[in-house]
C-alpha cells in the first residue's frame, strides 16, 4: 500500500525552486553547450500520493520511481489516476526481467531511463509486443551506462554503448531509444575539478552521435540529481532527476 500521510514539507516550494535553478543555470552556461533546456523528473518514491498531486498542481508533469512495486501501485491510483490525467511516469531504478510484464502494463508509463543489456532491452521489447499500449506509441527508453565503474552500479561499460543503442534503434521497433542514462559515482568533490562520471557521460554522447549518424540534440542525457543537478547542466545534461530537493529526505526502502 501507498502510505497516505501528512507533511510539512512545501513541495510547491521546492518544485519552484528547482525550476528557477534550472533555468538560471541553463541561462548562464557555457555557450558551448548547446543542449535543450533540461526537464525536471520529480523523483517521488517512497511518497505518498498527495504529494504527487500536490506537484502536479504546480505544472510539474514528469515523475520517476525506482522500484517496480511502487510505480505499480502508483500508476493504478484511482486519487492519482483523476487528478492528475497527464502525468507522465518514468522508470529509474533497475530493471529486472521477471518484472518487465508488470511495469509494461502501467498506466502513463512515459519512460524506462535503465535499460543496461541486450538482454532487457529484447524483454521489453517482446513484452510490449503482447500488450496494446494506450496511446499506441513505442516506449521511450534510455540506454544507462555505468560511467564510474563500480561493480554495485549498473549499465553498460561506456564502451558498449553504442552497440546496445544502435541494436535497439535498428532492432526493437516496440521501443524508442531516446539517449543515455548515469547515475556515476556519490559525493563527488567539485573543488578538485568537474565531475568524472558527467566527462565519460558527455563522451559516450558524442560518440553515439558521430557513429549513428544522430543530431546531438536529438539524443537525451539524463545525469544530475539534488546535490548535482546544476553541475551536471552545466555539462550537458537534458534531464535531471531531483527528489529530497522537492519531497524533503525519504524513508529507507524497508520503511516505504
Amino acid at each position: 500500500m501507498i502510505k497516505r500521510i501528512m507533511t510539512d514539507v512545501d513541495v510547491k516550494a521546492g518544485i519552484n525552486l528547482i525550476l528557477k535553478k534550472i533555468d538560471e543555470t541553463y541561462a548562464n552556461r557555457s555557450k558551448e553547450i548547446t543542449s535543450p533546456k533540461p526537464l525536471l523528473v520529480a523523483v517521488s518514491k517512497t511518497k505518498p500520493s498527495q504529494m504527487i498531486i500536490e506537484a502536479y498542481s504546480t505544472g510539474q508533469r514528469h515523475f520517476g520511481e525506482n522500484y517496480v512495486q511502487e510505480l505499480i501501485e502508483k500508476g493504478a491510483d484511482t486519487e492519482i489516476q483523476s487528478q492528475c490525467p497527464d502525468i507522465r511516469w518514468h522508470f529509474i531504478g533497475h530493471l529486472q526481467k521477471n518484472k518487465i510484464n508488470k511495469i509494461v502494463n502501467t498506466p502513463n508509463l512515459y519512460m524506462i531511463e535503465t535499460v543496461d543489456s541486450q538482454k532487457i532491452a529484447d524483454s521489453l521489447n517482446s513484452a510490449l509486443e503482447r500488450i496494446q499500449r494506450d496511446d499506441k506509441q513505442p516506449l521511450r527508453v534510455l540506454v544507462q551506462i555505468n560511467t564510474s565503474g563500480e561493480e554495485e552500479k549498473n549499465g553498460v561499460p561506456p564502451t558498449e554503448a553504442v552497440g546496445l543503442y544502435k541494436h535497439i534503434s535498428e532492432n526493437l521497433k516496440n521501443l524508442k531509444v531516446d539517449g543515455l542514462m548515469t547515475i556515476g559515482r556519490f559525493g563527488h568533490d567539485y573543488s578538485t575539478g568537474p565531475n568524472p562520471d558527467f566527462i565519460v557521460m558527455m563522451e559516450c554522447h558524442r560518440k553515439v552521435c558521430e557513429e549513428l549518424n544522430l543530431e546531438p540534440s536529438s539524443v537525451q542525457v539524463s545525469m544530475g540529481m539534488s546535490d548535482d543537478f546544476d553541475k551536471a547542466i552545466e555539462m550537458g545534461s537534458t534531464i535531471v532527476r531531483v527528489g529530497s530537493s522537492i519531497f524533503g529526505y525519504r524513508a529507507k526502502k524497508n520503511a516505504a
